[in-house]
């Protein structure tokens, strides 16, 4: 199972993640996320642990705990969503139009976009 962390303080480290999460089972892998210029953490994580029941103990046991002075945030990690809303959705994209045409009639030269 996936799971988040979030509300990481900025020097918690891979490695110290690990050793909270292998208190509750078999950690696969950790990743904290950080900026990619700069390299200094974005606050937030993944840990993914192989038994889902496992998984849900950690959760349980390590939401609102405190780690490096702030309390973290543990909760199942939700798949990504395209922040757009799909096709041409929030940012005003062109809808596909196909015109018509053939390229045998030059590319369908009256469309207006």
């Amino acid at each position: 199972m996936n799971i988040f962390v979030g509300n990481l303080a900025k020097e918690v480290t891979d490695s110290e993640l690990t050793t909270e999460f292998n208190a509750f089972g078999n950690v696969s892998s950790v990743k904290i996320i950080r900026d990619m210029f700069s390299g200094e953490s974005k606050g937030f994580g993944f840990v993914e642990m192989g038994a889902n029941a496992e998984a849900q103990a950690a959760i349980e046991g390590l939401n609102m705990k405190e780690l490096s002075g702030k309390r973290i945030t543990v909760s199942e990690a939700r798949p990504k969503t395209d922040k757009r809303g799909g096709p041409g959705g929030a940012r005003g994209g062109r809808p596909n139009r196909s015109g018509g045409g053939s390229s045998s009639q030059g590319g369908g030269g009256n469309r207006r976009w």
